[in-house]
């Protein structure tokens, strides 16, 4: 399959084989797909929380969750979480790879670009956990899983049940497994004409 295949083939899948396992090979294959995604100044602000404890997913499902059943039956949960202050955490750590006078120049850049700007700083961590979703989503499809995004369920009790530390941000889960009942149709996109503006609005 190639990317754009997996773009076009990719669906919410809202039904899954709850008998199915992901081998622990294929969750790493996943997720170091995942952190290939892009972030601002090469930050990579995400944290993944894998709810793995059945019983947690249940309580998350039934008390928080709508009783949405790819919470539980899905063969992986991920809870997309990020460092909203991981820019001025050992920021050297992201350009450690790099020349160093490129990782000169952009470390020092860090702390100027966000200090002061909390909307900033808690608009690039949600950024970059949607670029970071997607590439999870796409690699899901290439593997032959299916998967769902969701936010349908209560930001603030998720965040107690899993002791979100006070300067991250909470994201949507990432359900993936086999689906075991086709997705809706799709419900249609918006025409391109509609959606593109040249150079000004």
């Amino acid at each position: 399959m190639n990317t754009l295949e997996a773009i076009y083939q990719r669906r919410s899948v809202k039904a899954f084989d709850p008998n199915h396992k992901i081998t622990p090979e294929e969750e790493k294959q996943l997720l170091e797909a995942t952190i290939q995604a892009p972030t601002s100044f090469n930050i990579q602000h995400w944290r993944f929380v894998i709810l793995r404890d059945p019983q947690l997913r249940q309580k998350i499902r039934q008390e928080y969750g709508n009783n949405q059943a790819q919470m539980t039956d899905a063969s992986l949960l991920i809870l997309f979480t990020a460092d909203v202050k991981a820019w001025e955490k050992n920021p050297s750590r992201y350009w450690q790879n790099a020349p160093k006078e490129v990782a000169d120049l952009l470390v020092n850049w860090i702390a100027p670009f966000h200090e002061g700007r909390e909307w900033l700083q808690r608009d690039e961590a949600q950024r970059s956990i949607g670029m970071a979703m997607q590439n999870l989503m796409l690699a899901a499809k290439e593997m032959g899983y299916d998967s769902c995004p969701m936010i349908g369920f209560d930001i603030e009790k998720v965040a107690e049940l899993v002791n979100l530390p006070k300067d991250y941000v909470i994201g949507p889960m990432v359900a993936i497994g086999k689906k075991i009942k086709e997705p809706w149709p799709k419900p249609g996109q918006i025409p391109l004409e509609d959606l593109i503006v040249e150079n000004s609005f």
